[in-house]
């Protein structure tokens, strides 16, 4: 019997891959204020490791409504940083908007390079969307989900953001 136990422990080490190390599950899209930002890139988990402490605003400046939010992962290979955000545009509950370009009316995502000065958005071909699932005033939570393409600017290779998600406290 142990010699059976010694054979299975041995084909399970075996058949550990060092690559499965950055496919982590996504935590559980929630909409309780909970922390967490959360994607696979290229299939790879991106998830927040700042704690739950990253920035997250919705506010009303000179007339116009801006959102953003930003989650962080120290870790990954590919994105150091992935914001979104909304430019002069407000944002509801339920309603999926699509990602352009960062200029008035519009929302976008924009992403930080791991190990690299360059940053890339959602602009003309890279589009995606958003959709806010939760926006409670009164507790101030704000929930999501995303996903969109993005073209890394050196190499012109397409980078799929997926299965995003986000529920967090915001400031107004």
């Amino acid at each position: 019997m142990k010699n059976i136990l010694y054979i299975l422990f041995a084909i399970l080490i075996i058949s550990c891959n060092k690559d499965d190390d950055n496919t982590e599950t996504l935590p559980p899209a929630t909409q309780t204020g909970a922390g967490i930002f959360a994607c696979y890139v290229n299939g790879t988990s991106y998830i927040d490791t700042s704690g739950g402490y990253f920035n997250c605003f919705y506010q009303l400046i000179d007339g116009e409504y801006f959102f953003g939010i930003g989650g962080e992962d120290e870790n990954h290979n590919i994105f150091r940083q992935v914001i979104l955000s909304s430019n002069a545009s407000e944002i509801e509950e339920n309603i999926q908007y699509n990602l352009n370009c960062n200029e008035p009316n519009n929302h976008y995502a924009e992403v930080a390079f791991t190990g690299q000065l360059l940053d890339a958005t959602t602009c003309n071909t890279n589009f995606g969307t958003m959709t806010i699932t939760k926006l409670d005033f009164t507790n101030n939570i704000i929930s999501g989900t995303f996903e969109f393409d993005i073209i890394h600017p050196n190499t012109g290779e397409t980078i799929q953001v997926r299965e995003g998600r986000f529920d967090t406290l915001f400031t107004q």
